[in-house]
């Protein structure tokens, strides 16, 4: 008598031909988070297959967080970057009807911090020297950065003036194209203070700009070329702005795919290599996955609403 077996289709699983969307154009911060993942997931042997990189641009991960929540809910093999800048988005009402609540966040694997820089022939030497030129007369002190009123950048000059007792209607800012046609005005003389990122400025530094930063916006100090600079808090001025960079998923992604993710990011993570892969993008030791970091998400989001609601931003919800 002959014996029939019949076994099915082969289900693919989550971590099977997976895709990374990057929310914007190739080259940017998205992208860069992307291939961090890309790179680290794959030497960790925690994906078999390579990851594909995809683009979605549009109102600064607005669009690829819609055709997530909406289009591709459960997508097992696709996770979407997103940064500190997603969930500011997020709090001014920009990605329309959503919410931190309809996606799955699934990991951080790096940050940047915030900076206040300045020219290396700036009379400001540290936050208290800036601090005191603004109250003496803020209109004479120009505030620059690569963003517009209510963008990270513009956040980070914002919560330095508060901090110094001035108000954000009184600080003179000054918005450029992005980070590196504010480091020049910076360096020409054209702003006094540049509101940028640690990693930006330690790179400029690097390259001879002639630029210095008085503090980093960060709630210790940080590793590498820039580990004497103090932070904020230390001159006195509770200031901090972590620019994180990590993953979500579609919100009706199983409990055992999303599970099958994380522990992949914890095992590329937990392996001596990422450490030396972030650092090589000028990202900071972050790392957070499951609970603890839907508990970070939402307690930021809800600290961006607030910020943005003190600040007067149109479009908060």
């Amino acid at each position: 008598m002959a014996l029939s077996l019949s076994f099915g289709p082969v289900v693919a699983g989550p971590l099977d031909k997976p895709e990374c969307i990057a929310a914007a154009k190739p080259g940017g911060g998205f992208d860069l988070t992307c291939k961090l993942a890309q790179t680290a997931l794959a030497d960790a042997q925690a994906i078999k297959d390579p990851m594909r990189v995809t683009y979605m641009p549009g109102g600064i991960g607005a669009v690829a967080y819609n055709a997530i929540v909406a289009q591709r809910p459960a997508e097992a093999n696709t996770i979407v970057a997103f940064s500190g800048g997603s969930l500011l988005n997020l709090a001014q009402g920009k990605f329309g009807k959503y919410s931190d609540s309809d996606v799955r966040w699934l990991s951080i694997i790096g940050a940047d911090y915030g900076a206040v820089v300045v020219r290396k022939d700036s009379p400001y030497k540290d936050l208290k020297d800036l601090a005191a030129a603004l109250k003496a007369d803020s209109t004479k002190v120009v505030f620059g950065a690569g963003g517009t009123v209510g963008s990270q950048d513009w956040m980070k000059a914002a919560l330095t003036a508060k901090a110094a007792g001035v108000s954000h209607k009184a600080m003179r800012f000054v918005a450029f194209e992005g980070g590196g046609e504010g480091i020049a005005a910076l360096q020409g003389g054209h702003v006094h203070v540049y509101s940028g990122d640690a990693s930006e400025a330690a790179s400029q530094i690097k390259a001879g700009a002639n630029i210095r930063v008085l503090a980093v916006l960060s709630d210790k100090r940080l590793p590498g070329m820039l580990s004497e600079v103090p932070t904020a808090k230390e001159q006195g001025f509770d200031v901090e702005w972590p620019i994180v960079r990590g993953f979500y998923m579609g919100p009706k992604v199983s409990d055992a795919d999303f599970n099958a993710w994380t522990e992949a990011f914890n095992k590329a993570m937990r392996t001596p290599e990422f450490d030396k892969l972030r650092a090589e993008r000028g990202l900071y030791p972050f790392s957070m996955t499951g609970t603890q970091l839907d508990v970070y998400v939402k307690r930021y989001t809800q600290q961006y609403r607030k910020l943005a609601a003190d600040f007067g931003l149109v479009g908060t919800k």
